[in-house]
């Protein structure tokens, strides 16, 4: 109840926030970084006014339990009464006009492999294991890299125009390609630009290419075509990277539908609504959700 409870009310919120927001742009009040939204590591009584450009401003912090790059690390989110909340499920996705949150879990220039949780209470962030050791990439990524809240790529969902490869039990990634290093837990407003369709020893793995709204280029790039032209070879890097990254440990390249080539904004669009639909049934309890934490 509880989660289907949280699927109606945050739909709700949104609904009217929209409403009152655009129509007679009542400030609210958040601690923000420019255009980004950000946790703070630690409560400050002060509250700056700002007029809404964004329908949803979470209040929220970070609290990091254990040490970086140990096994008990984590990187809980909580809101300003202390109480956790999880970073998938409660931070909402769409925030208006075409802008959605973004969740940091592995800051550019950076190998940990670090992920939500999802199968742990309230999903924290943590580095990814296996065979009890901890996991990085071989080299740096090169951009920021974390998720979309409230997406979810349903396993027993067959994608026809993918190969029918089925979804790989995750949030959506993103791939936000701004200048600047973002740290680990950071929100921050984007809006989609392109769409690449990875597949994952045969698991679907959609790659959202993003900008943040605080970068200096994002009013220059509003789709596929503006980032060749304001980013050449970004996308082609994004593929490249993400295709060889497994190699390196002696298992074979990552594979891309749709041609090899990313989509465009619109498909982007069109892959985080259904996603969003996805996870707005798991949480609704309308799909068996295993292992995975609704909490």
């Amino acid at each position: 109840m509880a989660a289907a409870a949280r699927v109606i009310a945050i739909a709700g919120y949104s609904a009217a926030a929209a409403s009152s927001c655009l129509l007679i742009k009542t400030p609210f009040a958040l601690q923000r970084c420019s255009n980004g939204l950000r946790f703070n590591n630690v409560r400050r009584s002060s509250k700056r006014l700002f007029s809404c450009n964004a329908i949803y401003n979470p209040q929220v912090q970070i609290k990091q339990e254990g040490q970086p790059e140990t096994l008990d690390y984590r990187v809980f989110f909580e809101d300003t009464s202390g109480k956790k909340i999880s970073p998938w499920h409660d931070v909402p996705l769409h925030l208006g006009d075409g802008v959605f949150s973004f969740i940091v879990e592995i800051p550019k220039e950076s190998s940990a492999k670090m992920e939500v949780a999802t199968d742990e209470l309230y999903t924290p962030i943590k580095q990814d294991t296996k065979k009890g050791k901890l996991r990085y990439y071989p080299y740096n990524i090169n951009w920021n890299y974390g998720l979309l809240p409230q997406t979810w790529e349903d396993p027993s969902l067959a994608n026809s125009e993918v190969e029918g490869a089925f979804g790989d039990n995750d949030p959506v990634d993103v791939v936000e390609i701004g200048e600047s290093r973002r740290k680990i837990g950071d929100i921050l407003k984007v809006k989609p630009l392109a769409a690449l369709a990875m597949i994952d020893e045969g698991e679907l793995d959609w790659k959202i290419v993003a900008i943040s709204l605080d970068d200096p280029s994002a009013s220059l790039v509003n789709d596929i075509d503006d980032v060749e032209k304001h980013f050449p070879g970004t996308l082609t890097a994004i593929r490249d990277w993400f295709r060889d990254y497994k190699i390196p440990d002696g298992k074979p390249a990552n594979k891309f539908g749709l041609g090899n080539k990313a989509a465009n904004k619109d498909y982007a669009l069109k892959v985080i609504t259904e996603t969003n639909e996805s996870w707005a049934k798991l949480v609704k309890r309308s799909i068996p959700a295993g292992e995975l934490s609704l909490v």
